[in-house]
Parts: C-alpha cells; sequence; structure tokens
C-alpha cells in the first residue's frame, strides 16, 4: 500500500515549486472555503442559504412556513451556519432575522446562478 511509484519521464520542478508556493499561499483561503462548502453538502442548508440569498433575509418562521419544516429542525441549521460565520443576525424587536454574510454571499453566487432556473442537470 506504500507504493509510491510514478512513471513520468522527467519532473517539472518549476511547475512543482510553483504549485507548491500557491497553495501555500492560498491555504487559509481553503479553509475558509471548505468550511463553507462542508455545511452546503446538506439539501436543507443549502435551501435556506439559496432562499436567504435571494431574499437577502428571513427569519426562522419564514424558512419554517417555506421549507414545510419545524421552527427547531431550521433554527438548528441555521446555528450551525452562523456558528460558521456563513450566516449573520439582526435583531428588530423580538424577531432575529438571518442573512448571508458579504464574503459566503460573494462565494455562493456563482453556485446559486446554476441553480437559477433549473440550470444544474444542465451544467452538468
Amino acid at each position: 500500500m506504500d507504493n509510491n511509484s510514478c512513471i513520468r519521464q522527467q519532473a517539472d520542478l518549476e511547475q512543482i515549486n510553483r504549485c507548491k508556493d500557491t497553495v501555500s499561499e492560498l491555504n487559509e483561503s481553503f479553509d475558509y472555503l471548505a468550511n463553507g462548502l462542508s455545511l452546503v453538502g446538506n439539501s436543507v442548508r443549502l435551501k435556506v442559504l439559496y432562499l436567504l440569498f435571494e431574499e437577502d433575509r428571513l427569519c426562522v418562521c419564514d424558512l419554517s412556513d417555506i421549507l414545510g419544516m419545524n421552527i427547531s429542525a431550521i433554527s438548528q441549521h441555521l446555528r450551525k451556519m452562523k456558528d460558521r460565520n456563513l450566516l449573520e443576525t439582526d435583531r428588530e424587536a423580538q424577531t432575529i432575522y438571518y442573512s448571508l454574510t458579504a464574503e459566503y454571499e460573494k462565494l455562493l453566487n456563482p453556485f446559486f446562478a446554476i441553480l437559477d432556473k433549473n440550470k444544474v442537470l444542465e451544467a452538468i
């Protein structure tokens, strides 16, 4: 299982070093992206993020009504995403509204553009 063989004739050391430098420089960005994308792998959270992207902000009751789920379940998903800095909150009296952070809104925009008008199946 420890067989690390390679059949290339000659290594492009310039390319290898350039790639190592790039990966090293982008390490924090990779971590940031992985943090967000790990949560997006859940279809409920993806729907919530999409709705917040489209509507700018919604409360837990709105999301519960839209998705047909109980408030407790929605709240758990929102908490996970807020804890990982995908969401921010704004309180108006007793109601807490959720919205995407500016960073994740920019990050998720290309993904949601594919979802728009059900183009996701055409893209793959």
